[in-house]
């Protein structure tokens, strides 16, 4: 069966997440399905990442193996066609069935060994947070709001203590499953652009909400409650109680995932 590897954004907040759910909408699921209406399979669609729920992506990335080779951009207007017509009706007559949210961007024919997921060399992320005493309008959702003023300079100090090969387990989800808590972090930015701070970091791969975690606690420098050595004694007490709280997660993007 011909493997494809599929390039997509979804807003996520109204999914339970990547990861199909028993009773809850999710990302994966819902390409699922308009996979099957397009090629007549049920193919499992493989993601890079398994986003939390209401966590975004502007360049997941996922594989699916279609039973016949098909031209790629068919594939790809042959997906978005049922993700955002799911009764397969060109005008959308069923009110409590609403679009996706999720886009196929690109589809391209990969050898059989490609994994989205194993093959995988680095994910890119984002977090988003707007500093400002204004509630958020067009943001909500999309950005964590944060109305005490943030030391982004700060922050970006703090940052940098996290950057290497470190057990990080302070900044681990407690029903993370992942067997070991030691990852190599390879960048971690934090820039102002007026009333938006955006924090940027990769690695081959993350702990359950180590990004989100590790926000929470950068704010808590940037707020001046913490110093950037507080935030490396909490990496090194290796207990998640040690760390700051874990942010929103509609300000976190899967901006980008590097394959070789």
């Amino acid at each position: 069966m011909p493997r494809y590897k599929l390039t997509l954004e979804y807003d996520g907040t109204p999914y339970a997440g990547w990861q199909r759910q028993n009773d809850q909408p999710s990302v994966q699921e819902a390409i699922d399905d308009a996979v099957r209406k397009f090629s007549g399979a049920d193919s499992q669609v493989i993601g890079a990442g398994r986003t939390d729920a209401g966590v975004h992506a502007v360049g997941q990335v996922a594989h699916v193996d279609l039973p016949k080779e098909t031209d790629p951009f068919r594939v790809m207007q042959g997906i978005n066609f049922y993700l955002f017509n799911p009764t397969g009706e060109p005008e959308q007559e069923n009110p409590d069935i609403p679009p996706n949210r999720i886009a196929i961007l690109k589809a391209e024919l990969v050898p059989d060994e490609f994994s989205a997921r194993f093959s995988a060399t680095k994910r890119h992320y984002l977090y988003r947070i707007i500093n400002r005493r204004a509630r958020l309008g067009l943001e909500a959702g999309r950005a964590w709001h944060v109305v005490e003023p943030l030391d982004e300079e700060a922050m970006h100090k703090a940052a940098q203590m996290l950057v290497g090969h470190h057990d990080f387990t302070s900044f681990r989800d407690t029903a993370c499953q992942s067997k070991s808590p030691v990852k190599t972090l390879e960048q971690f930015d934090v820039t102002r652009q007026g009333e938006e701070i955006h924090l940027r970091l990769n690695a081959r791969s993350f702990l359950h909400h180590q990004v989100r975690i590790m926000a929470g606690s950068l704010a808590m420098v940037g707020k001046g409650r913490w110093t950037p050595s507080d935030l490396k004694a909490a990496l090194d007490a290796r207990n998640r109680a040690e760390a700051g709280p874990t942010a929103p997660p509609g300000g976190l993007y899967l901006v980008r995932v590097d394959y070789e």
